[in-house]
């Protein structure tokens, strides 16, 4: 491909009133006040100070422009161009929106997460977000270090991974049929522990579950950060079965010892799995279960007895000096050990358990959108910001669903290329406002039925 004309003969104006470049926005907007955004944060968010007035309009305003590709608080002018006045009510200059998130307290942190749960309730009941969820659902805890720079930001540390940043606690809900959605968010300082706060966590992302339907066998899944008493007591708290990897503690190392070697059950991997520690793709392993009580340091009403199930893998043979594979004595394996109480067999729960990897997906997306950048330096306006990120992340995820089947489990950033930031033209002619789109866009078909389905839904059954 290249310029169809000599370069001489190219010129570039700006000076179209009537341009929007990402006119996807109507049918998300649309959809987000279909689902009650704006009323969700009229009635819970109380910013009382001048720079937080008007958060029913502010809120939606930030959203709209993480949905669009904003990570920053500059990068909200991409909501003011060309017909976009015309075209939206409510666009606020990104030093409004910077002042207003940085008038939120934890208090108001909290509010926002409250709209957050609710919104995904209504998003849940508004659109195909998670079919199958009255008959199997998975929730899914991790978190991540948003690496920042600087000394200006508050909190920011040396977490676990060495990076200095700060921590973002996430919890995901997800079925077999459809990708996650993200329920719950904590921002934390950047040196916290894994496992802090994560049982509050856990309470808020079963109950958020339910409310979107998850009303059959619920499965926590969560990685060896999270084997504490206080998460695992958590999730039976909020009526779900927990699968969380194991800690190589003395006692799960003594209860691999003493697995029968006859026990070992071979299974296949269809497709690979990516071995960390040895930093290879493995496609066989070996898989065996034993009843394991955990927390025995605790009082008896406060031990946990379950299945440890343990995949082995064995290890490759060491090189030696001359660069030579050695010849082994003995097999050698490695051991990863999983404690749960799920009902599934044990190669069905073991492979279960290995899909806690799509919450990953979810931190990737996250940081390839709105959490590329903590922008601000106040911790709480951050916390807020991160929140807003886990809003826009189910709006887009739900503008997905409503599109086609490929869209609703696709990343947000092709959701957002191929739906949301499409260009448009406007005319207007009898009070009404046209949009003219690119002729020949591939994805016509997906936008238009997403542009139907958020502006002129079916009417609800009688």
């Amino acid at each position: 491909m290249r310029v169809s004309h000599a370069p001489a003969a190219v010129s570039a104006v700006f000076d179209d009133p009537n341009l929007v470049s990402c006119a996807g926005l109507v049918p998300a907007l649309a959809l987000a006040r279909r689902c009650g955004l704006h009323q969700l944060v009229a009635a819970k968010v109380k910013v009382g100070a001048e720079g937080g007035a008007f958060p029913a309009v502010k809120v939606p305003a930030l959203v709209a422009g993480m949905v669009a590709g904003a990570d920053s608080i500059d990068d909200m002018d991409l909501l003011r161009h060309g017909g976009m006045g015309r075209l939206f009510a409510g666009v606020r200059a990104p030093s409004t929106l910077g002042t207003f998130l940085r008038c939120v307290t934890f208090g108001h942190v909290r509010q926002l997460d409250s709209v957050a749960a609710g919104f995904l309730t209504n998003l849940a009941a508004h659109t195909p977000l998670l079919p199958g969820a009255g008959q199997v659902a998975y929730v899914d805890i991790d978190d991540t270090i948003r690496e920042t720079h600087g000394y200006a930001k508050q909190g920011v540390g040396f977490g676990y991974s060495g990076v200095k940043g700060l921590n973002a606690l996430i919890g995901t809900v997800c079925t077999p049929l459809a990708a996650p959605v993200i329920a719950a968010t904590r921002l934390r300082r950047g040196s916290t522990n894994s496992a802090r706060g994560a049982a509050r966590l856990v309470a808020d992302v079963l109950a958020a579950a339910k409310n979107v339907g998850a009303t059959g066998l619920l499965i926590t899944r969560a990685d060896s950060a999270f084997y504490t008493r206080d998460v695992i007591a958590a999730i039976r708290r909020g009526g779900a079965r927990f699968s969380v990897t194991a800690r190589h503690n003395p006692a799960v190392v003594r209860a691999i010892a003493g697995i029968d070697p006859t026990a070992w059950s071979p299974i296949h991997y269809p497709n690979a799995v990516f071995d960390e520690d040895e930093q290879r793709w493995i496609s066989d392993a070996e898989v065996a279960e034993v009843p394991f009580t955990a927390f025995t340091s605790r009082r008896s009403g406060e031990q946990v007895t379950a299945r440890l199930i343990v995949r082995r893998v064995r290890r490759l043979n060491p090189v030696s000096a001359h660069g030579h594979e050695q010849n082994e004595l003995f097999a050698a394996y490695r051991y990863h050990g999983v404690f749960t109480d799920s009902p599934l067999p044990m190669l069905a729960a073991e492979a279960d358990h290995r899909g806690h990897a799509v919450i990953e997906q979810v931190i990737a997306d996250l940081k390839d959108s709105a959490l590329a950048h903590l922008p601000s330096g106040k911790f709480t306006a951050n916390a807020a910001w991160l929140v807003l990120a886990a809003i826009a992340f189910n709006l887009t995820r739900a503008a997905g669903a409503l599109a086609s089947a490929v869209h609703a489990r696709a990343r947000t950033a092709t959701i957002r290329t191929q739906l949301i930031n499409i260009p448009a033209r406007l005319a207007r002619s009898a009070r009404r406002l046209l949009l003219h789109l690119p002729r020949d866009w591939p994805w016509q078909h997906p936008w238009q039925q997403l542009f139907d389905r958020s502006l002129h839904p079916p009417p609800a059954p009688a």
